[in-house]
Parts: C-alpha cells; sequence; structure tokens
C-alpha cells in the first residue's frame, strides 16, 4: 500500500512540474506596445524612433518571461501573409490562417516626455581621416511616460512616468565616416544609448511588478515614484 501511495504522489509530482510551465504560460499577460512618442526635443529623434522604441521595449518584455507578446509594429507583414495563404496561391497546410492572431488585453504606450543631454570636451582631442580621439564628458537623462490600458475596456490599468540617468567620460575612439543613418544603433554605446536601454529595462521591471509579481516591489515602486514625485516639485518653484 505505501509503494502504491509513493508511485502516486511521483506520478503527481512529475505532472504537476510538467504542466507547470505550461499553466504558467496560459496566464501570462498578453500585451503589445504601440509606437512611442515624443515629447521632447531628443536630438536622435527621427522618423521611425517610435517604432524602434517600442520594439525595445518589447523585447525587454518578452525576455523577462513572465509576458506573452504581441507583435503590432510589423502587423501589416502578418496580414499580408495571411491574404497570401487565402489566395489559394499557397499550400494549404503551410499557409497562414485568417483568424488565428492572437489579440493583445493590454496596450503599452510610452512618450518620451524629457531628454536632456550635456557634454563637455576635457581637451586633447584630434582627428585624422575620420577617426576621431578626444576625451569628452557626457551625461544623459530620459524619461518615459507609460501608460497600460485594457483593450477590452479601455480603462487605464498602470501609469508611471520612468526615469534613468547615465554619464561617461575620458579618452575614447570613435569612428565618423558621414552622414547619421536617422536611427539609434549609432547611439548604442554612448551615455545617450545607455540611458534609453536603461530606462526601457526599468519599465520591464516595473511592469512585471505590478501585472505579475505583484509583492513587496509594488511598496518599493511606489516608494521610487514618491521620491521622483519631491524631487520634480522641489526643482520647481510654486506661488
Amino acid at each position: 500500500m505505501k509503494k502504491l501511495v509513493l508511485l502516486v504522489l511521483c506520478f503527481v509530482a512529475a505532472n504537476v512540474v510538467a504542466i507547470g510551465p505550461a499553466a504558467a504560460a496560459k496566464n501570462r499577460p498578453v500585451l503589445a506596445v504601440a509606437e512611442f512618442k515624443n515629447a521632447a526635443s531628443a536630438y536622435w529623434w527621427r522618423s521611425g524612433v517610435g517604432w524602434e522604441l517600442a520594439d525595445m521595449l518589447t523585447n525587454e518584455l518578452a525576455a523577462t518571461g513572465k509576458f506573452e507578446m504581441v507583435e503590432r509594429s510589423k502587423l501589416g507583414y502578418v496580414l499580408r501573409e495571411q491574404d497570401l495563404g487565402a489566395s489559394g496561391r499557397v499550400s494549404k497546410k503551410t499557409a497562414a490562417r485568417i483568424g488565428k492572431l492572437t489579440g493583445a488585453r493590454y496596450l503599452v504606450m510610452g512618450k518620451v516626455s524629457s531628454f536632456e543631454r550635456n557634454v563637455q570636451g576635457t581637451g586633447g582631442g584630434f582627428s585624422f581621416k575620420g577617426i576621431s580621439l578626444g576625451g569628452k564628458k557626457e551625461n544623459a537623462y530620459i524619461a518615459v511616460d507609460l501608460r497600460v490600458v485594457d483593450t477590452t475596456t479601455g480603462r487605464i490599468q498602470h501609469v508611471r512616468t520612468v526615469e534613468a540617468r547615465t554619464s561617461g567620460g575620458g579618452l575614447k575612439v570613435g569612428i565618423y565616416r558621414g552622414g547619421f543613418s536617422g536611427n539609434l544603433k549609432q547611439h548604442a554605446k554612448t551615455p545617450t544609448g545607455k540611458a534609453i536601454r536603461a530606462v526601457l529595462v526599468e519599465a520591464s521591471d516595473y511592469l512585471a511588478c505590478v501585472m505579475v509579481y505583484k509583492d513587496d516591489c509594488v511598496n518599493e515602486y511606489g516608494a521610487k515614484e514618491k521620491r521622483r514625485r519631491d524631487r520634480t516639485k522641489g526643482s520647481i518653484k510654486l506661488d
């Protein structure tokens, strides 16, 4: 009898382990990230950057393993693939089927509300044939206003302003071969790029906290928000 009970318990434990990840995946919030908006005079903002930021935040959220992400920036490509399947020119076995897109329960919207950059030369720099060697110190600050909307009810579920500050200095080698591409790739290793990445990581951590974990981290983020608001009020003079 004891052996039978033990076998049953082992079977149940094995199945719990087996179905656990699937059940967890099924219960993950389904999110889509909208194109970011720009309300700051950021020098790096060009056409298409709003979707680049949306893609970067989508990757950060997916990397947490806590969300199911729905692609929205490239939805047109998906719809064209489905239309091609419905046209009869593609095998029915491999064609993308209409009506099978996963809908997002929540839409994450972001707006760059503030950006500041301070660059100071530290001397000793020179340039030769497009290769620059010189010292400069750069500080960057970025703030992003986040809003999470329930796509079923239209209600705003979460709001937060996320900030990031970075700095860098000293001698460094840089390559400059002409015009900029107009996207964020060129800023990847600069303080500006690091501030952008940091603010998106912080945003993904915050959403994982308030939408999945819902534990003590909520109070920690609440305290962070209070410090941010107090700091903001302290920097302005009110009558």
